[in-house]
């Protein structure tokens, strides 16, 4: 029997100056909500101002560093000797004091461990008081800094790396300080005389795509006579398999072979059928003591580490079902500074929009948490494939036993929990901690396999090229394992293999597979309307503006990235539409690029691009694409298109040849195109390519081909190279027809825009009409970064596409769903000059 235990909590703040058992049975307590946290309480008491608002973050410091009770009354059943009386905690955060009617039952120092403590001799029938004491993480982390040493990290205060706790509630370079306490996974009582403790669903598919499935089934307490019966049933409710293990010493296996299996497949390249592993615990008479279910698909994957033709290193590309998977995507971190309030809607829509903007891997960076069942159970369900690091991001990480031993049971409680879905790829040990150990020169000898790291100056290579490495090969042995991301040795900015975490000129620069790339922009302008307080703080160098960019020197930055690229004005709706185009500029050029680099058999040079990042913690400035309020931005849609099953690329290179050796002054100029496609099918298509070189001023096409071509499958493929006309800046337009429907757009413009004759609003005869839930736009002459809003403050509407580039002849449609009729608003790149 288990009952959830969620109802009757409340909370207080903790009294320092009186003994713990008179602060639970006395003073002024208040309703509480779990799973939960302690600043969602204060702000549903009115405790605290929000902290998302203004610059009030500053005014609730004092919360994580305070003590906090809770505590509820629940009724119990009658325990028989023969049973367990268990309370399980999914989740405390993070130092907590535990006591069932005034005895104290656990003490806890890991925010991700799941603890499960008998309580039969504590229990009562009947009525019972369940009270926990939080005490302040941040103090309790100085208290263990004080007693080793100050270690060192990028982002938060250094005591984090004591403490196993998120990462990012200490502040990030996007994220507020927001030290957070309480309850915040679920708390169970559970009675039972025996009970199925694990399951582990091994899926083997060979090369052949034939499929065999071994269940692994661990119990407690088994008594005599007892199995499991293990059953496989179909996605359309069939019943594959059904047998009956024998329970010795508290194991049971069972095996089958899949016949006609249906795979699983990535976004884009299949369909998602889920298999169910229904496990029960029968007694002798076959009564159902307990019961598990998991939801798996059945898929072949490989991590292929392979040489390449014409380049030096390895690949690093994700193959499923013996195909090749160009993974673009995003990072992810948690998507609330207080996650106890993220919904499984919530998590939906999130997940969701990744498909809808063709995107197939999502990263959990290990700053956050081991997110919920619910975030693995949707990947698995819409075909978004999951690199999971553990929570270690950015430091130089302790590794003393006690530490260590703590590490230990957070990983094999959280890779026992994910490791059945068929969306996990692969596992990394940390974040940018071997980079953070390159630039402090820290000890690391890549040749040292068997050192005694923990009495170096890198102590944490222990875990994470030791423990974490053993706990996943023991437990999740078909997940490929690296010991961090970014990981080559014995460089990480290594291009030629490995990951890399892409932060130079991406432009030009690229790796086997970059996992991190990025760069910032405003969220919509709805979203800063929401957080300013005061409208004299509408302004782009606002105290409050700025609070609202937690990265160091970006005012500074984005500044000198527009000043750089763009004619701007300091008005606070042209600045985030500049900054988002910018944003957007960057990201669709890297996505591009790499793409090109995945070249067929022996080519794939680049394997995949996760932009840095999906999502915000919080109403901010910074690199997510979409921001808190699930608001895309600029580079949202571009990166979509750049991810469309069929693409088009164009680059532009100028070269210049002195007439003779001598001359500075006599030089022969040329501008060189290159043109090339990009099909992710597994079949060669015929498309029509129509490439176009038009004069921006006037309109006129200078020149223009349309020819069939053949674009190979799964691959890229070079299709033009030609002189440009010379002309009054010429932009280069590229579409690529399938059956009479342009499928892929892309204009490339002369650098920097800021240098362009954009046409005005009187001279670009921009036509822009509302047809129902659509909008058509046109225009006489090239126009740059089109962008669709609403005219009217009613109801959000989410346009397919947006910030568009748009050359004479060519209509595009948009449609918004909800859209109605109503009006819109266009504005682009130029067009307030």
């Amino acid at each position: 029997m288990t009952t959830v235990i969620s109802d009757n909590w409340q909370w207080k703040q903790r009294d320092p100056a009186v003994a713990l058992a008179q602060d639970f049975a006395s003073g002024e307590w208040l309703s509480a909500t779990v799973p939960s946290n302690i600043h969602l309480e204060l702000l549903n008491a009115g405790k605290i101002p929000d902290p998302f608002k203004g610059t009030k973050e500053l005014d609730v410091q004092w919360v994580g560093e305070t003590d906090w009770l809770y505590r509820t009354r629940f009724t119990a059943p009658e325990v028989s000797s023969a049973a367990d009386a268990v309370l399980a905690f999914d989740g405390l955060d993070t130092y907590a004091t535990v006591l069932l009617n005034g005895v104290e039952i656990l003490k806890t120092d890991n925010m991700f461990v799941p603890y499960r403590v008998r309580v039969n001799q504590h229990l009562k029938a009947g009525e019972n008081e369940l009270s926990i004491l939080f005490e302040s993480a941040y103090l309790k982390g100085k208290e263990i800094e004080e007693q080793h040493e100050v270690l060192g990290c990028w982002n938060g205060d250094a005591s984090r790396l004591y403490v196993r706790k998120a990462q990012y509630h200490y502040g990030w370079d996007w994220g507020p300080v927001l030290l957070t306490a309480g309850p915040w996974r679920q708390v169970r009582l559970e009675v039972y005389q025996a009970r199925v403790e694990d399951v582990y669903v091994h899926v083997d598919v060979n090369e052949a795509l034939k499929v065999s499935v071994a269940v692994d089934v661990a119990v407690e307490h088994p008594a005599d006579g007892q199995n499991v019966k293990v059953e496989l049933v179909a996605p359309n409710g069939d019943v594959v398999h059904s047998g009956l293990a024998t329970v010795a010493d508290g194991k049971a296996q069972e095996s089958l072979a899949v016949e006609s299996p249906q795979l699983w497949w990535p976004f884009g390249y299949g369909e998602q059928p889920l298999y169910t592993v229904k496990i029960a615990l029968v007694d002798k008479d076959g009564k159902e003591q307990d019961s598990q279910t998991k939801k798996i698909g059945l898929r072949r994957l490989r991590l292929v580490e392979e040489s390449l033709i014409d380049q030096p290193g390895t690949s690093f590309y994700f193959e499923v079902n013996n195909v090749p998977i160009f993974c673009g995507g995003s990072n992810w971190i948690p998507a609330d500074s207080f996650t106890p309030r993220i919904t499984a809607q919530k998590y939906r829509d999130w997940l969701e929009l990744m498909i809808e903007g063709n995107q197939r891997m999502i990263r959990v960076w290990g700053g956050g948490i081991y997110e919920e069942d619910v975030f693995y159970d949707l990947c698995d369900e819409l075909g978004l494939l999951v690199w999971q690091d553990f929570m270690f991001a950015c430091g130089k990480y302790p590794a003393f036993p006690e530490f260590q031993e703590s590490v230990r049971k957070e990983a094999e409680a959280n890779v026992k929990r994910i490791r059945h879905h068929a969306s996990l790829v692969i596992f990394t040990g940390n974040n940018e901690d071997y980079q953070f150990a390159e630039s402090n020169k820290l000890d690391w000898d890549p040749s040292d396999h068997d050192g005694e790291w923990e009495k170096g100056t890198f102590p944490a290579r222990a875990i994470y090229e030791r423990l974490l490495p053993n706990v996943v090969k023991q437990l999740s042995p078909l997940i490929p394992y690296k010991p961090g991301s970014p990981y080559s040795a014995p460089d990480t900015t290594d291009q030629t293999v490995g990951d890399i975490h892409q932060w130079n000129d991406y432009h030009r620069l690229g790796g086997r597979f970059v996992s991190e790339f990025g760069m910032q922009g405003y969220p919509d302008i709805r979203t800063v309307d929401e957080w300013l307080e005061n409208p004299k703080d509408r302004y782009p160098q606002s105290r409050v503006v700025d609070h609202h960019n937690k990265a160091d020197g970006f005012e500074r930055r984005i500044a000198l990235y527009m000043v750089e690229n763009f004619r701007y004005s300091m008005e606070i709706e042209d600045f985030v539409y500049g900054t988002q185009l910018m944003q957007a500029e960057a990201l669709s050029s890297a996505y591009r690029s790499w793409r090109r680099d995945w070249k067929g058999e022996g080519k794939r040079y680049c394997g995949g691009a996760l932009v840095w990042q999906i999502n915000d913690c919080w109403p901010v400035t910074s690199w997510a694409i979409v921001d808190y309020n699930l608001r895309p931005k600029a580079a949202y849609y571009v990166i979509k298109r750049e991810l469309r099953p069929v693409t088009v690329g164009v680059t532009r290179t100028k070269t210049v040849t002195p007439k003779d050796k001598r001359t500075r002054v006599f030089v022969d100029e040329k501008v060189t195109v290159d043109v090339w496609g990009n099909n992710e099918g597994l079949a060669p298509v015929e498309v029509q390519v129509k490439v176009q070189a038009i004069e921006l001023v006037s309109g006129k096409v200078l020149s223009e081909t349309n020819e069939a071509k053949n674009l190979a499958a799964n691959a890229s493929t070079e299709l033009y190279s030609f002189e440009l006309p010379k002309g009054d800046q010429v932009v280069v337009s590229a579409q690529i027809t399938q059956n009479g429907t342009v499928v892929s757009r892309y204009v490339n413009w002369p650098e920097p825009f800021k240098y362009l004759s954009f046409p005005s609003k009187d001279d670009a005869a921009v036509k822009v009409e509302v047809k129902g839930e659509e909008v058509h736009v046109s225009a006489a002459r090239p126009i740059k970064g089109l962008n669709i809003s609403l005219a009217d403050d009613g109801a959000e509407v989410r346009f397919d596409d947006n910030m568009l580039d748009v050359v004479p002849g060519d209509v595009q449609i948009i449609k918004a769903p909800g859209l109605n009729g109503r009006k819109v608003a266009a504005r682009w790149l130029g067009d307030r000059e």
